[in-house]
């Protein structure tokens, strides 16, 4: 598994380093998720740390955590226990759906963009209306089924998520409804 270990703006000594590797192979190795990379980033929010972990797994799922706390190691050890949560409920998850993906999770290429919101000032000979994109982003969108786009949105901590319906070979969205419930857009 790959390591991305980086602090914003405080430093990251190699014995956290090394606590960080040896953690994250315990809990890896503990549900044989086969995880490809890890991003763990530390930084300081007044006067606690703030650690964030993020792990991409074979299958194409992402399972992300955040935890503060007054001391470094604390802030790992709290992150790393929500990261070992989700990963066991997404593993009983994997042996109660009863179906085995042999395959990795085919993505698709997509870009999002970023829009200005019309509050700049605008050129006086602009007579378009076509908004300022201020940033484009290039996306994967997964081939999945309706239960496992769930599953990912709910590893992400994301609000929603759009994928490729198995079923029916077309663009899906699952979100989360404010009242706490999971909502399924699918064109007709």
């Amino acid at each position: 598994m790959r390591y991305q270990i980086s602090g914003q703006q405080i430093n990251i000594g190699e014995a956290l380093q090394e606590h960080v590797k040896s953690d994250l192979n315990a809990v890896s190795g503990k549900y044989a998720l086969r995880p490809t990379d890890a991003n763990v980033i530390f930084s300081r929010s007044a006067h606690e740390y703030v650690c964030e972990i993020t792990i991409h797994l074979s299958t194409g799922l992402n399972a992300s955590a955040k935890a503060r706390q007054t001391e470094i190691y604390a802030a790992f050890d709290t992150c790393s226990a929500k990261l070992e949560k989700q990963l066991r409920r997404y593993k009983r998850r994997l042996k109660d759906h009863h179906r085995h993906r042999v395959q990795p999770v085919e993505l698709s290429d997509a870009s999002s963009y970023v829009l200005s919101s019309g509050d700049q000032k605008e050129d006086k000979d602009s007579d378009t209306l076509q908004p300022i994109i201020i940033a484009e982003i290039e996306s994967k969108i997964p081939f999945i089924s309706v239960g496992e786009a769930v599953m990912q949105m709910e590893l992400a901590g994301s609000n929603f998520l759009v994928f490729r319906n198995e079923g029916k070979q077309i663009i899906n969205v699952v979100y989360r409804r404010d009242d706490g419930n999971i909502g399924w857009i699918e064109p007709q």
